[in-house]
């Protein structure tokens, strides 16, 4: 039996936004049908023999905790906190900290809501608990921006403790640069030391000792700059990306391609798609028989 955390869809109203803690049972079922035996009478009426047929092992998942009116928009994460008490969810503008025992009471910590939305310059896209610091996150924002909080120094953690973002080459600023530096996503390494981050293009490798550039940046996308107007017409360049961390892997999903995998470890990037085996030609087959 395991527990799990669900986002609610996307496409339902926005007044709608929950979080549900959902319970995953694995049981066998048994499915009794009722036959009838035609040799089975008593006096007139017949009798109606149960048979029982086993079925395949199926998995079943139901709602333990609905956790509900908290968010006025979309929620696009969900953090489990190391202390498995408390978890965080994330909507474009707000950060709220949960209990996990308690349903209908949450703690705002972050809010970028300006009194005028007119002001408002940019969202928050992720965040993420660190796996060891029970009181330290981090969250990303549409403007490729990371910002390191404490929940120790306040309530509500305004004032970030690090900020993580790459100068910007004016020479190759262009119409589209902005929405391609909006992260999509934000991991935290295993053992606390990285960050990694998920761009349209990119995926950016960063040490919380250096903030003022990231330690690695690998190319996903980089086929697609010249396409970026299409993808803009189209609405593609507004795809969202995940990454993984598993083990010393950095795993990330990739626009009509398979998943990408990378080293992070200063060698060159590889890809979970091998290329296909050489066949040699007849005359290479030929020179290779006679050499032997």
């Amino acid at each position: 039996m395991s527990q799990f955390l669900l986002m609610n869809d996307n496409r339902v109203p926005s007044g709608d936004m929950t979080n549900n803690l959902w319970i995953k049972d694995d049981c066998v079922v048994a499915v009794v049908i009722v036959t009838t035996d035609s040799d089975l009478f008593i006096g007139l009426v017949f009798s109606q023999v149960p048979v029982l047929r086993p079925m395949d092992l199926m998995v079943e998942a139901t709602p333990r905790r609905v956790f509900s009116n908290a968010h006025t928009y979309h929620i696009n994460s969900i953090s489990v906190n190391s202390d498995y008490e408390t978890f965080m969810s994330t909507d474009d503008l707000r950060i709220n900290l949960w209990n996990l025992e308690i349903t209908n009471r949450s703690f705002n910590i972050v809010d970028i809501k300006p009194v005028n939305m007119e002001e408002l310059t940019e969202v928050i896209t992720a965040a993420e608990f660190h796996p060891h610091q029970c009181n330290t996150f981090v969250y990303s924002s549409s403007k490729g921006s990371i910002r390191l909080c404490d929940m120790r120094a306040s309530a509500l953690c305004d004032n970030h403790s690090k900020f993580f973002e790459e100068p910007e080459d004016p020479s190759n600023r262009s119409f589209f640069s902005e929405i391609i530096s909006s992260i999509s996503d934000v991991k935290f390494s295993h053992s606390g030391r990285y960050l990694m981050t998920r761009d349209y293009l990119t995926v950016k490798v960063w040490d919380l000792n250096m903030e003022s550039k990231p330690l690695e940046t690998y190319q996903v996308h980089d086929y697609l700059r010249s396409k970026l107007c299409s993808l803009y017409e189209n609405d593609c360049i507004f795809d969202k990306f995940e990454c993984t961390l598993p083990g010393i892997l950095t795993r990330t999903s990739s626009l009509w391609q398979p998943p990408i995998t990378f080293t992070y470890s200063r060698i060159r990037s590889t890809s979970t798609t091998a290329p296909p085996p050489h066949v040699p030609e007849k005359r290479e087959r030929e020179e290779q028989n006679a050499a032997a």
